[in-house]
């Protein structure tokens, strides 16, 4: 193993130190001037807008209130994983908002009683249908080499056409209603108490043993790991976090009727966060978008199918942007032609915040989950405050410029290392 700092990177750009610096401080100062601390700071961020609002605001802590936080949330975080599978490439794609709108709305149309196709057909044909805008998108950008920011801008104009079309099309005076199908309860739903205590407890369980084997292999192959009672640390916050939420979750959360368990919703985000997380730090595909959103042309040299990679991750991006359609239709109750344009940036901002680095080969599925909870809570808290919509903007977009503006000093401290 070298003893250069500036030679040894993990798959997403950290630094790994040898044994010798492990406890070495200018190692962990220059990890941290690299943006290598991880999510601590948006954590630490994060906790202390939680404890702001709190304090302003009483009901912001209630169980009722932060159930609505997680679900309005859940849109900025399935945009966020969409838009890092692109971001780690140092691609981007303007459009997801709308072709998420577009996802709900083919959804929301088939499964209406005037055609009445069933949810397990009609579901994942709108799924299909943001991927094959993204299989379009990637034949512009690979094959005939044009900007992603351009082709998908383009992009963005060509769907929201379409979508205004198709929803005119329908004769219900601009807007779409979601049908009281599978689709309408995909936010509305909720598992049971019962059901909510085991899924919790399996999804701890099945965290903590992979984090656990995940370090003891490390260790077993003389690969840089982390202390046994940092990863115990982490276990029991796992599960200290895990009964907060069962609390949330399982309390009553209506005055007229019993409403309690999780959103379905929430089991659904947990469900792509695992997927994208397994396939870009377990798999080999994984590695190569990495490596090639690092360096493309290293990559290409070192003999990976750069094209073909590129590729599934557009994909990829379609099939999380056709999820998160169906997610939001289900919680706005239905679509119409005036999409909020916002979500785009909304997807963006999630994946910055969090971490991911907008210059490509840096980035994780769990910063789209923290950097959309950041987002609903500013937008929670402040509408709890009865803040003004102009002023909620103004913070969004100051947090952004913050994040951004820290990513771009970390890059310059890396080179002004090395």
């Amino acid at each position: 193993m070298s003893t250069d700092l500036s030679t040894e990177a993990d798959t997403d750009g950290t630094l790994l130190p040898n044994e010798d610096q492990k406890l070495d401080l200018a190692f962990q100062f220059k990890k941290l001037w690299k943006g290598d601390s991880g999510v601590i700071p948006i954590v630490v961020g994060l906790g202390i807008l939680v404890f702001y609002f709190q304090i302003r605001d009483s009901q912001f802590g209630t169980a009722q209130n932060l159930v609505n936080l997680l679900e309005n949330a859940t849109i900025y975080m399935l945009l966020g994983m969409a838009e890092i599978w692109l971001l780690l490439l140092g691609e981007i794609d303007l459009s997801v908002g709308m072709t998420c709108a577009l996802s709900g709305l083919v959804a929301t149309i088939l499964t209406d009683p005037q055609y009445h196709w069933s949810w397990f057909i009609a579901m994942p044909l709108a799924v299909l249908t943001s991927m094959a805008v993204s299989a379009i998108y990637a034949f512009f950008v690979i094959k005939l080499r044009l900007p992603s920011f351009i082709v998908t801008l383009s992009g963005w104009l060509i769907v929201q056409g379409v979508l205004i079309a198709l929803v005119n099309a329908q004769g219900t005076g601009g807007s779409v209603q979601v049908a009281e199908t599978v689709l309408y309860d995909l936010v509305g739903g909720n598992l049971s108490p019962l059901a909510t205590w085991l899924f919790i407890f399996i999804a701890i369980a099945l965290l903590a043993y992979v984090m656990w084997r995940s370090n003891q292999k490390r260790i077993k192959h003389g690969l840089t790991a982390q202390p046994r009672s940092l990863v115990l640390i982490k276990v029991l916050t796992l599960v200290v976090v895990g009964f907060a939420l069962v609390w949330v979750f399982n309390s009553n959360r209506s005055n007229f009727l019993t409403l309690e368990g999780m959103p379905f919703a929430i089991p659904i985000d947990l469900a792509i966060f695992s997927m994208g997380t397994f396939i870009l730090t377990k798999t080999r595909p994984g590695r190569y978008i990495y490596a090639i959103g690092g360096n493309a042309e290293a990559a290409r040299r070192a003999g990976i199918a750069v094209n073909r990679y590129r590729f599934m991750a557009f994909l990829m991006t379609g099939f999380t942007v056709g999820v998160a359609g169906l997610l939001d239709t289900s919680y706005l109750g239905g679509i119409g032609s005036n999409v909020d344009t916002t979500l785009t940036l909304y997807a963006v901002a999630s994946a910055v915040i969090g971490g991911t680095s907008l210059f490509g080969g840096r980035g994780k599925m769990i910063h789209a989950i923290i950097g959309g909870i950041v987002i609903g809570t500013i937008y929670n808290g402040m509408a709890l405050l009865q803040t003004s919509p102009p002023m909620i903007y103004v913070v969004t977009g100051a947090v952004l410029a913050a994040a951004v503006t820290i990513d771009s000093l970390a890059r310059r401290g890396s080179t002004i290392i090395r």
